[in-house]
């Protein structure tokens, strides 16, 4: 029997460990069943999970859970990410605090304590998945550097190295001067920035003029190489073709023709440096212009600044501008806010840097991706479908993708260099001499192989057969072009299929004022305090229902709490219903009456709208539905319409059908708390709820009929308590009923059984009706101390305004002067408060 008082912590602790022994989470590739595949956002190994992991986790195990019970094969796959730039920076923290050098260290230590840190983090997260209740397949748990996923990247990388997609060249990326690697794109982040437009004088050699040229990084002049003007430009025509003195440096460099500057953006004259800035780099590569980097890669200023050489940029600007100033080469400083690129990960601002990296040739795998999406049988279907168009965005403005890392922990280029000789292949190529590329690849590459390289991928393994394409994917917006997008146009290139039938996009969790959460806020929430303190059920409950899909959610700890009253609810309906029910050894679901047949038909409906809306993944529809039922039909009327004939048989087969369901159509949401309910049943369909059967609907079980009289016999109890609430009104009161109906149902749940006449009585009297039933309550008033308080006041109110108007109806010049209509409304109101007055004081 269920204990009196529900308590998360005592339901939850041990029951993860109790499925997982027993296998209930584990696929069956070669069942006849039919197969259902998820496969789970592998999360970094560098500390605890986030609350928005529990959110995409809590969704999957949803999905996961519903499939299993309707009998579906179910593969949920579990796996962890290395995460190179974010685990390696908290290696190389951990060891710098141990007073070790990273360098000094050697790559062969350095990877032996990543891998320590990859196992203390592991188990973590492995705890902190059992406490979610995530029902994952362990026996097939993936780890993003295991040995057959780093022959599978491996495999990819030669692949599109013979076929051409992948080339190693010398461009502007982006670099991060704080872990001293290249970042995709993706990986940058703008924030507003205060800046200035400056104004320098660059002189025309042999004259006195001057262009003036503005930019908002004057530290970088030292790389310049021309200054560019339009060539529709009339203004600056006649300087095609000759040299300016580049301040400071004092060499000449030429005034070049290209479109790329703009006659109506700032002065039209453009610095052209083409080995820190993306688009200064193509006017470069069309004018043949030379390339001079000025900065080391920890952003410091190199030998090319000469005496600026050692500063950070930041210090290179303050002195140069001074220097400038001096020099008479200062125009104008003209301030503003501009957007500036950030790293993701260590914060600090990302340096465009000319370096030779390892890229991925984007236009045909963006273009295969487009096309597939134009196929409404082939295609990645998105939930909510508008989101479909941020993937399309991304791949018709792709550009080359960047994959090399300067770090350590990853999967490492498989590239060797012999002087000039490059090998590219699965294996060190044979003979003396040959170096491997020290740098390692993006994690996001190896991250858009998981829905198949977890599979066995590149073998055609039984995995592979059973559950690819994977079903589902889960995550929110902000992953698409990061991950999602690379999951898919790798898959189309390398399998020939999409990796996933649908991607369910959630929105972002933000803090209750809409603010993302973040250190510098204070704001941060830790799940797993909330798990404690509410218990995983209604954390998961809350996060997932909520919102609506691609919705951005408030955090609202109230919520969960409310959550937690709704559990407490069902805790203690369960607890009268199993009391009641010791006894019964089937089902049986005959002679019923009129209130069974009510619940049946709404448990029924319920059925049939909670299977559409979980097959639409409108989670937060069903749970609405499922709350109104369960709280309010099923706590509130049911059960207590049952207590009238809890020796009945059908009435006992009815509440444990009934609450059977209930806590059928909840495990998905709340998996512990109704295991534990489940549990005691003494009549189910399977040792545990998580492999019992998905209600289905039976058609059978409605009864229109009954279900339009039982829901009119309730609205008049509700209208009747109401009445009576309002009016102060005892329980003694009679009732008369003017219908002739059985109206017994009515009259045993409102105890009025003994109040009940047959004949109108003298005295006051509401009338209380529905549809069908209409009824009058005669009664003698209970005057509360309060009604008492509020009349006295009426009647010293009553007196103030007949006083007032008396006063005013006996001054004759207001009498012959107003108007006679409003000195008739006077009197007509005078009368009336009288009339009132003296009914107050009886």
């Amino acid at each position: 029997m269920l204990e009196t008082k529900y308590d998360h912590k005592k339901t939850e602790t041990g029951k993860y460990d109790i499925w997982n022994k027993k296998g209930y989470f584990a696929c069956d590739n070669k069942s006849s069943k039919p197969h259902y595949c998820i496969v789970i956002p592998p999360p970094n190994v560098t500390g605890r999970l986030h609350l928005g992991h529990a959110y995409d986790t809590a969704i999957q195990d949803i999905i996961i859970r519903y499939k299993r019970m309707q009998g579906f094969d179910t593969l949920w796959l579990p796996g962890m990410d290395h995460a190179a730039i974010a685990t390696e920076a908290k290696v190389v923290k951990r060891l710098k605090d141990q007073g070790i050098d990273k360098y000094e260290y050697g790559r062969e230590k350095f990877l032996d304590a990543c891998w320590d840190w990859t196992r203390e983090f592991g188990g973590t997260i492995r705890e902190q998945w059992a406490s979610l209740g995530l029902s994952v397949d362990y026996n097939k748990e993936r780890f993003t550097l295991d040995d057959d996923l780093n022959k599978a990247v491996r495999k990819v990388f030669v692949d599109y190295y013979n076929k051409g997609l992948i080339y190693r060249g010398e461009r502007i990326i982006n670099w991060d001067p704080a872990a001293q690697t290249a970042l995709s794109n993706e990986e940058v982040i703008y924030k507003d920035v205060e800046g200035a437009f400056y104004h320098l004088k660059y002189v025309i050699d042999g004259t006195d003029e001057y262009l003036d040229v503005a930019t908002t990084r004057p530290e970088t002049l030292f790389g310049d190489t021309a200054v560019a003007v339009n060539p529709e430009d009339d203004r600056y025509k006649k300087y095609i073709g000759k040299n300016v003195i580049l301040p400071v440096v004092g060499k000449k460099i030429p005034i070049i023709a290209d479109e790329h500057a703009d006659p109506e953006f700032g002065t039209g004259c453009v610095k052209i440096t083409p080995a820190h800035d993306p688009n200064d780099f193509e006017v470069g590569n069309r004018h043949n212009l030379e390339r001079v980097v000025v900065m080391n890669k920890d952003a410091t200023m190199n030998e090319n600044a000469f005496k600026y050489c050692g500063m950070t940029r930041e210090e290179c600007r303050e002195e140069l501008l001074k220097d400038l100033e001096k020099d008479g080469l200062l125009l104008s400083v003209e301030k503003m806010t501009h957007s500036v690129g950030h790293s993701e990960r260590t914060g600090v601002m990302v340096e465009p840097y000319l370096s030779k990296q390892w890229f991925v040739k984007m236009r045909p795998l963006a273009d295969a991706v487009l096309d597939n999406q134009k196929n409404k049988d082939t295609k990645v279907n998105f939930v909510p479908p508008r989101y479909e168009k941020t993937m399309n965005h991304w791949m018709e403005i792709t550009y080359d993708w960047c994959i090399s890392r300067q770090l350590w922990w990853g999967h490492r280029i498989p590239a060797w260099y012999k002087g000039e000789e490059v090998y590219v292949g699965m294996e060190a190529p044979e003979g003396d001499g040959w170096v491997q590329d020290e740098d390692v690849l993006d994690t996001w590459f190896s991250s858009a192989l998981w829905p198949f390289s977890t599979l066995g991928w590149p073998e055609n393994s039984a995995d592979m057969k059973a559950y690819f394409p994977n079903d589902v994917l889960v995550t929110g917006y902000d992953i698409i072009p990061f991950w999602v997008n690379r999951m898919t146009f790798q898959s189309l290139e390398l399998t020939g299929k999409i990796p996933f039938k649908d991607v369910i996009i959630h929105g972002l969790i933000r803090d209750k004022l809409g603010r993302k959460f973040s250190k510098s806020l204070g704001n941060g929430i830790d799940p797993f305090d909330m798990v404690d303190k509410y218990g995983a059920d209604s954390l998961r409950y809350y996060l997932t229902t909520d919102v609506a899909l691609g919705t951005d959610l408030r955090f609202d700890e109230v919520k969960i709490a409310s959550t937690w009253n709704f559990i407490n609810k069902i805790w203690n309906a369960s607890r009268f219903v199993l009391m009641n029910i010791e006894d019964l050894k089937e089902i049986k679901l005959d002679n019923l009456k009129n209130e069974d047949k009510w619940i049946l038909s709404k448990y029924e409906k319920l059925v049939k709208s909670m299977t559409k809306h979980m097959d639409k993944y409108e989670f937060n529809l069903a749970s609405a539905e499922f709350y109104d039922f369960t709280w309010n039909t099923f706590c509130d009327y049911y059960i207590e319409m049952a207590k009238y004939s809890l020796d009945d048989e059908a009435t006992k087969s009815v509440l444990c059908f009934v609450l059977t369901g209930i806590l059928k159509m909840l495990h998905p949401f709340m998996p512990f708390v109704t295991e534990e309910i489940y549990g005691m049943l003494p009549v189910k369909d399977a040792e545990s709820i998580m492999i019992s059967e998905y209600p289905k609907y039976n058609k059978k079980l409605v009864f229109e009929a009954e279900e339009v009289a039982v829901d009119d016999a309730v609205e008049f109890i509700k209208n009747y308590r109401f009445v009576k609430a309002e009016n102060n009104i005892s329980k003694d009161a009679k009732v008369m009923f003017d219908t002739n109906d059985d109206n017994e149902l009515i009259v045993k749940m409102l105890k009025i059984k003994d109040n009940v006449v047959k004949e109108p009585l003298g005295i006051k009297a509401y009338k209380v009706f529905s549809n069908r039933v209409k009824a009058t309550i005669y009664f003698e008033k209970i005057e509360t101390e309060a009604d008492k308080a509020q009349k006295k006041q009426q009647i010293e109110d009553l007196k103030n305004s007949i006083a007032r108007r008396e006063k005013l109806l006996s001054n004759e010049n207001y009498v012959n002067k107003a108007p006679a209509n409003i000195v008739e409304q006077d009197r007509q109101k005078l009368a009336e408060e009288k009339k009132k007055l003296e009914e107050l004081t009886k």
